[in-house]
């Protein structure tokens, strides 16, 4: 699905995959088999204006997509977990998401952020290398057979990489120190430990370093996110009509 491929390409990580990213508080009790092979999206009942963020409307297509994106992800948990969906909680989470995207974007715009087309061409070709894509051009050609042409996927990358930079100027100089490496290095493997050893054998601290730089500054990005919006909710006008 094209919300797949959009989402996860910054800092940010809000346009489409924020929902995801916790899931804690979110499932109820298991289902048999048949009812969860029948269970489907409910969006009955949602309003054409699900939100409204200092005057702007956010509408119920676009509650719509993202939730049944959201949806179909925890879907295929639940297979595993045998736990069903709790819906009423994923759609609060949706647009809970969608408050916190406009929030960033309006930010965004008041600070005249802006993404130049190198810079887009950049995002794409990092999505085309997520997704095991050789080439931007067959990254686009994938989004455009469901349904995303190449100005829509433009559009979407935009406003991603506004947000990434604007997390960007939130964080500033992420860089870790070894210090903070070591640190995470060293609960990996106080982890490892406590489940006896199981997924096989750590590599070394050197070996690791680069996925454990990565790690680190995703930790930065989402701390610095986190405050952004809790100080953006603060001084804002919304109405959720959920």
């Amino acid at each position: 699905m094209h919300r797949k491929l959009l989402a996860g390409l910054g800092a940010a990580v809000v346009l489409l995959g924020m929902v995801g990213c916790s899931t804690s508080g979110i499932e109820g009790p298991k289902p048999t088999g048949s009812q969860q092979q029948g269970s489907q999206p409910d969006v009955s009942g949602v309003p054409d204006v699900v939100a409204e963020v200092n005057g702007v409307e956010l509408t119920k297509d676009e509650f719509v997509e993202l939730y049944e994106g959201q949806y179909q992800q925890m879907q295929q948990q639940s297979q595993t977990t045998g736990e069903e969906v709790d819906q009423d909680a994923l759609r609060k989470q949706t647009a809970d998401a969608m408050v916190d995207t406009e929030l960033l974007i309006q930010e965004s715009d008041a600070r005249n952020i802006e993404a130049t087309q190198e810079e887009l061409d950049a995002a794409l070709e990092k999505l085309a290398t997520t997704n095991q894509m050789k080439t931007a051009d067959e990254a686009l050609a994938a989004l455009k057979e469901q349904g995303l042409d190449e100005k829509a996927v433009y559009s979407q990358l935009k406003t991603q990489v506004r947000l990434d930079k604007l997390i960007a100027q939130e964080t500033g100089d992420i860089e870790p120190t070894d210090e903070e490496l070591q640190k995470l290095y060293d609960q990996a493997v106080a982890q490892q430990k406590q489940s006896g050893g199981q997924g096989g054998e750590l590599p070394s601290y050197e070996e690791a370093r680069p996925q454990l730089v990565e790690q680190a500054k995703s930790q930065k990005q989402s701390e610095a996110y986190e405050v952004l919006v809790k100080k953006l909710r603060k001084g804002a006008d919304i109405t959720v009509n959920l």
